[in-house]
């Protein structure tokens, strides 16, 4: 399979292609660096490079040349940024991703495996979130996101590439970088337990996230981009689990052997309360199981960290 990666010097793309390389798999990164890093690519030199960004369309159209599929991961993935820079976002994520099925269109790439995102649930109280849920996006983030994966829905229908969207839950493991404005709170919270630093909750603690090791997010692009019958299909990728923060918190500190007393801040514009996915869609049509458990994960994260 030859292989298309857009953001794929990032935190979950270079998982991706990661993986796609040790399975003999031809890779192709694209990327403009801003929040993927070079470091991320040092166990997969083999891969092609392309250093450029999902706007401009012109190299991503002979980026796509020879793919059979493209797994589409650049974006700008921050709820708050998004909320700050609502028009470069839009750019970004609904630009950049019309380019990527344009682009697919035009050179004739079999399939379009979508980064798609919980955010397009908001803030609605009925748990757990099943993808048959109308959407009811809060942040630009949000619509972005949404407006993305109707795009994969008509390009399938009207354009005849095969195009899958997966509903990323909170997304954590090695390579998410706790400095940046991008980053998950797990992230955050393992770097800053781990220096000694004072760790801020912003809200109560109180709200829940289902969190998702990234084996488990790599795992679910290969089978969305390898399955039968699954175009034009929208899945939740997550644990189907739910955990609060300060829960996940006094996990992380007893894994790090640490004394933590978090203070808290005024919740974030753009945040959800509750959040917890069904996952029976993804399990049913793409065999998707989550291997990889929060606290296993953590585990794991804090070790490559150390």
């Amino acid at each position: 399979m030859r292989t298309l990666v857009t953001g794929g010097a990032g935190f979950i793309g270079s998982h991706i292609s990661e993986r796609l390389l040790r399975e003999g798999h031809a890779v192709r990164i694209y990327d403009n660096f801003s929040s993927g890093k070079r470091v991320n690519l040092a166990t997969i030199p083999s891969a092609e490079v392309v250093e450029a960004d999902v706007r401009d369309y012109a190299t991503l159209e002979k980026a796509c040349d020879g793919v059979d599929v493209v797994f589409h991961e650049a974006a700008i993935v921050s709820v708050p940024y998004s909320v700050a820079h609502p028009d470069e976002s839009h750019d970004v994520n609904i630009g950049g991703t019309l380019n990527v099925l344009r682009a697919a269109k035009a050179r004739g790439v079999k399939r379009v495996v979508f980064a798609c995102s919980a955010a397009v649930y908001g803030d609605n109280p009925e748990v757990p979130k099943k993808e048959s849920m109308a959407p009811e996006p809060i942040s630009p983030y949000g619509i972005e996101k949404i407006t993305g994966e109707y795009y994969m829905q008509v390009w399938a229908k009207l354009y005849g590439v095969e195009a899958v969207s997966l509903r990323y839950f909170n997304v954590f493991g090695p390579r998410q970088d706790p400095t940046s404005p991008y980053s998950g709170v797990i992230s955050i919270f393992v770097n800053r337990v781990l220096a000694g630093q004072p760790v801020t909750i912003f809200g109560d603690g109180k709200q829940t996230r289902d969190f998702v090791y990234v084996e488990n997010v790599v795992d679910a692009n290969i089978r969305a981009a390898t399955r039968a019958s699954v175009s034009g299909r929208a899945y939740n990728v997550a644990c189907g689990a739910q955990i609060t923060l300060n829960e996940l918190l006094a996990i992380i500190a007893k894994i790090a052997g640490k004394e933590v007393k978090p203070t808290y801040a005024a919740p974030r514009d753009g945040d959800i309360r509750e959040s917890i996915a069904e996952i029976a869609r993804a399990r049913a049509e793409l065999g998707y199981e989550p291997k990889v458990g929060v606290e296993e994960g953590l585990r794991r994260l804090i070790a490559s960290v150390k």
